[in-house]
């Protein structure tokens, strides 16, 4: 009875298993529009290869075998150039898009449907102690180089910027921009099929048009002060 029970526990493991791994695979058939089959997805997509490894290595990590799931993630990450730590986290669907350099921390988090893009990084600020990592939500976007940094969360549909560096948590729906990272939109529309990283509102510009039109408003009340004046200094020579 109990040889039967632990070879039914394998079997939901394995199916499991399987069926988290299509999941996957669905994710970069779905967000990478140069994917053009599973099997290539399977063979060939580093980012896959790391988030399978990873997996493997968390199911270790979470049953005591600690070393050996290190052993894993360490030879993910020379084989992919992609380094998750055995204890972080990771949802279904997560698709890492040209993943040199990424690098996801013990602590983290990351939700369903989730994208990262080379050389991001989820990580801590060195002073922090137990929860160290971020957490992300599900449909998460990050942009190439972005760093999110500290123990906090980034809401579910947050798109944040190329090069951006996070420190504090940011709400649901929003798009993040800037180093620091500022909370540039608010909305409900979700980020799951949108991978622009181009077309991102500009902080610094929109606050230099606020800049430029304030300075039209006060060059024009200076100039009707000034027909004032001289209208008013006619009237008294007259």
């Amino acid at each position: 009875m109990h040889i039967r029970q632990l070879m039914a526990r394998a079997a939901e493991t394995v199916a499991a298993a399987k069926d988290t791994l299509k999941s996957d695979v669905r994710a970069y058939r779905e967000r990478d529009p140069a994917a053009v089959s599973d099997l290539e997805v399977v063979l060939l997509y580093s980012g896959f290869h790391a988030v399978a490894a990873h997996r493997l290595a968390h199911y270790l990590h979470v049953r005591g075998f600690r070393l050996a799931a290190r052993g894993v993630s360490q030879a993910a990450r020379f084989l992919t150039g992609i380094e998750i730590h055995p204890g972080a986290q990771v949802g279904r669907g997560l698709v890492i898009d040209h993943g040199a350099a990424v690098v996801i921390g013990e602590t983290a988090e990351i939700g369903d449907d989730c994208t990262l893009y080379q050389g991001v990084t989820l990580g801590g600020t060195g002073k922090d102690t137990g929860k160290r990592h971020p957490t992300l939500g599900n449909r998460v976007l990050v942009g190439a180089g972005a760093k999110v940094l500290g123990p906090f969360r980034v809401g579910d549909d947050v798109k944040i910027a190329a090069n951006a560096v996070v420190l504090e948590a940011i709400p649901d729906n929003c798009t993040a921009v800037g180093i620091p990272a500022r909370v540039v939109r608010r909305g409900r529309q979700r980020v799951r099929c949108d991978l622009d990283q181009v077309h991102i509102p500009d902080p610094v510009a929109q606050e230099l048009c606020k800049l430029e039109l304030r300075i039209r408003e006060l060059e024009a009340q200076a100039e009707n002060a000034k027909d004032k004046k001289d209208k008013e200094t006619a009237h008294a020579d007259l």
